[in-house]
C-alpha cells in the first residue's frame, strides 16, 4: 500500500495539499505516491504558471508517463505563486519523491479549502 502522511489533506483525483487550508493562505500541491504509482515514470509534466487563478476539481496541468497521459486536477481554488521548475528537467522525481521535492506548484487560496479528504478517507479509496 501506498504511504499516505496523516498531516496532508488529499482530494478524490489524488493529489495532495500541504498547508492552512484557510483563505489567503500559501498551500504546496502534488500528487500522491498511489497516482504516482499508477502513472509509472513520468516523463513529461505540463506545469500551470505562475499567476494563473487554479478552481478546485478543474484541470491545471498534464503530466505524461510512459504508461499513459493524465490531466493534473487543482485541489484547491487560488491564485498560483510558485511552480516547481526543476520537474521540467526531472520529471521523473514525482516517482522518486512524490511528498518531497516532487511537489508540483504552491497556490494562495481564494477560497477555504473545506473539501478535502484526510489520510483516513483518502486511504480508504485507494484500496
Amino acid at each position: 500500500m501506498a504511504n499516505v502522511p496523516d498531516e496532508l489533506r488529499y482530494s478524490a483525483e489524488h493529489e495532495w495539499v500541504a498547508g492552512d487550508l484557510a483563505e489567503g493562505a500559501v498551500v504546496t500541491v502534488g500528487i500522491t505516491e498511489h497516482a504516482a504509482d499508477a502513472l509509472g515514470d513520468i516523463v513529461y509534466v505540463e506545469l500551470p504558471s505562475v499567476g494563473d487563478a487554479v478552481q478546485a476539481g478543474s484541470v491545471c496541468g498534464e503530466l505524461e508517463s510512459t504508461k499513459a497521459v493524465s490531466e493534473l486536477y487543482s485541489p484547491v481554488t487560488g491564485e498560483v505563486v510558485e511552480v516547481n521548475a526543476a520537474l521540467e528537467g526531472a520529471p521523473e522525481t514525482i516517482g522518486a519523491d512524490a511528498y518531497g521535492e516532487g511537489w508540483i506548484f504552491k497556490a494562495r487560496l481564494t477560497a477555504e479549502a473545506s473539501d478535502l479528504l484526510d489520510s483516513e478517507a483518502y486511504a480508504a479509496i485507494t484500496e
